[in-house]
Order: structure tokens, then sequence, then C-alpha cells
């Protein structure tokens, strides 16, 4: 912050006409996972083409698979 910032500010402010955020719900959720590092170079190699965050690209390959109602097919031996 700059001086003129600082200056400027209040020393309240007053938040009883404030809005819920409509877009509350779509928040995202912060966690941990763990993935191959294959699976990572693939997404940041993406991510340099493209000029998208890394983890926004598998974030909305993860939603496309959603909105899609995808289901991984696995079948052993």
């Amino acid at each position: 912050m700059t001086v003129c910032e600082v200056i400027n500010m209040k020393d309240e402010y007053d938040f009883s006409n404030a809005v819920k955020n409509p877009y509350a719900r779509k928040l995202k959720q912060q966690v941990t996972i763990n993935l191959e590092s294959e699976t990572v170079n693939y997404f940041k190699d993406m991510s340099t083409e493209t000029g998208i965050p890394y983890q926004t690209l598998i974030n909305l390959y993860l939603a496309d698979c959603k909105n899609k109602k995808l289901k991984l097919n696995m079948s052993w031996g």
C-alpha cells in the first residue's frame, strides 16, 4: 500500500446493506491429492501452450467429466 492509500482508508466501513455473494456455492475447495509426476507434467505442458494455469486446467477437465457424467470404465484381469 502507498501512503495515499493508507490516508484515504476509512476507520470503519458500513456493511449493513451488504449482499451475500451469489457465487459462494461455486467457490473452490482446497484439497490435497497425490498425482503421478507424468500427469502433472502433462497439464503443466498444456498450461505453457494455453497460458492457463495447470491447476485450472485440471479443474476444467474434471468439471467437464462431471458435467458429461463420464464414468471410469475399469476391468481387472
